[in-house]
């Protein structure tokens, strides 16, 4: 693979998952450029499995290009899945990604309304909810939380930046960094921490936990801190 395609990365977020080439390399992103994303998918999975039981069927929120999905058939060889993603061309890349699990699957295209009515054993939603606004991330929480079994863990990670509007520039600045040490050239990653900064809807920590609380969910527990990245287990 040449540099140009292992390099590629999101930079016009409203239309990337549409973009083929970007589709094409989208597996390669996220375990370079997501401080600790492997290890991420490993503690949402034993988190899950702390209360999901052996057959459990696990809601996975924005599950194009399948790498979660993945994770998690490996680490629990019964549970089912119902991946949920408006990318009909990150789903088909996730059927690929899946391989011999994809019979475990079932992909639905859309959005948390499109999602199966449960109720499930747990939930996910990895790198999405900082693509949506305040609003519609509430109602995201919400709706996860009404097809969650009782005291069924939801695990969730995306952008999550502590200390307000003056601490913001410096977090940015050491992703920027991040990228360029996992290889991404210079200009690149100036240009990802741009996209970041204005078009995702990233909020403090202390917010994050509060849609959480707001929707339902009880005992959020942050688990995962990778620079600008935070994840929460909560439970419903």
């Amino acid at each position: 693979m040449n540099s140009s395609q292992q390099d590629h990365i999101v930079t016009d977020i409203p239309t990337a998952f549409s973009d083929p080439q970007l589709v094409a390399n989208y597996t390669q992103g996220p375990p370079r450029f997501v401080p600790g994303y492997n290890s991420m998918l490993s503690m949402a999975a034993i988190l899950l499995g702390e209360r999901a039981h052996d057959d459990a069927r696990i809601l996975v929120l924005g599950a194009g290009g399948g790498l979660e999905l993945q994770a998690f058939a490996q680490a629990r060889p019964r549970w089912t899945f119902d991946g949920v993603d408006p990318s009909a061309a990150m789903l088909d890349l996730a059927k690929q990604t899946l391989g011999p699990f994809a019979s475990r699957a079932r992909l639905h295209q859309g959005y948390i309304d499109d999602a199966p009515a449960g109720p499930f054993d747990g939930a996910t939603c990895l790198l999405t909810l900082h693509f949506v606004d305040v609003e519609e991330r509430r109602r995201i929480a919400s709706e996860i939380r009404r097809r969650l079994k009782p005291g069924a863990p939801f695990v969730t990670a995306h952008f999550s930046i502590p200390g307000g509007d003056l601490e913001r520039p410096i977090w940015l600045s050491r992703y920027s960094a991040f990228l360029a040490a996992s290889g991404l050239e210079p200009d690149k990653a100036a240009a990802a921490r741009k996209a970041v900064d204005g078009q995702l809807s990233i909020l403090a920590p202390e917010q994050d936990e509060v849609i959480l609380r707001d929707a339902g969910f009880s005992d959020p527990t942050l688990f995962y801190t990778g620079f600008t990245f935070r994840g929460w287990v909560a439970y419903a």
